[in-house]
C-alpha cells in the first residue's frame, strides 16, 4: 500500500470545463472541501473519492458524485485510487463548466483523467503502519532510549519523570516502536493511595 507526502494539485480541461484536481490526507478532507467551496462559489461540482484504514485496520472506501449523474464521477476516481493503491488519502476535483455538455462516457473520462493527473504529480511513498505507546526506562537506561527513538524516526510526545526512572510516550512507525516495547515494556502504575 501506498500514500503521499504532502498535498497536490492538477488541473485539467474538457470541452472548456475546468477539473481542479487536489490530492490530500484523508483527515482533511471535510475541511479541505469546505475550503474549496468558499474558494471557488462559482464551481458546479466538488467530487471526491477516498481511501482509508480505521483504527481496526479496515479499510473504508467511498466515492461522491456531488450533483453529477449517479456514478460518472465519484466512483470513477475512487477507482484511481484503487489502481494506484494509495490509502488514507482522499481526492477532490472541483468542477467549472464550460458549456457543453459531457455525457456520461465523457464525464466518466474527465473526472479520472483529472484524478491520474494529480496522482501523477503527487509524491507518493510507501505507507507504514503509525502508532502510539507509552514505554519505561530506568534512569540508566533513558539516555539508550531515548537514541533508540532517534534513530528509528519516532517522535516523543511526552516524558514523565518518577522516582524509578522515566515514562515517554512516543509516536512513529508501529514496527519500531513494538520492537522498543519488547526491550522498554511501560511499568505498572503505582498505587500512591495505599503508600505502596
Amino acid at each position: 500500500m501506498k500514500t503521499i507526502a504532502r498535498p497536490a494539485f492538477a488541473e485539467t480541461e474538457e470541452k472548456k470545463s475546468r477539473f481542479l484536481a487536489e490530492l490530500v490526507f484523508h483527515d482533511d478532507l471535510a475541511k479541505r472541501i469546505d475550503e474549496l467551496r468558499t474558494l471557488h462559489p462559482k464551481a458546479n461540482h466538488h467530487v471526491n473519492a477516498y481511501r482509508y484504514l480505521n483504527d481496526e485496520g479496515q479499510l473504508i472506501e467511498h466515492g461522491k458524485d456531488d450533483g453529477e449523474p449517479s456514478g460518472t464521477s465519484g466512483i470513477p476516481c475512487l477507482k484511481v485510487l484503487q489502481g494506484r493503491d494509495l490509502i488514507n488519502v482522499a481526492v477532490i476535483v472541483t468542477r467549472y463548466f464550460g458549456g457543453t455538455k459531457l455525457g456520461t462516457g465523457g464525464l466518466v473520462r474527465a473526472y479520472s483523467g483529472a484524478a491520474n493527473a494529480v496522482c501523477d504529480v503527487a509524491e507518493i511513498v510507501e505507507y507504514i503502519p503509525q502508532g502510539e505507546a507509552e514505554l519505561f526506562a530506568g534512569f540508566s537506561d533513558a539516555g539508550t532510549l531515548e537514541q533508540a527513538c532517534a534513530e528509528d524516526g519516532i517522535t516523543i510526545l511526552d516524558r514523565q519523570f518518577d522516582t524509578d526512572g522515566t515514562r515517554i510516550k512516543i509516536a512513529g512507525p508501529r514496527e519500531a516502536i513494538s520492537e522498543l516495547a519488547k526491550r522498554f515494556p511501560i511499568a505498572p502504575q503505582k498505587d500512591i493511595s495505599r503508600g505502596k
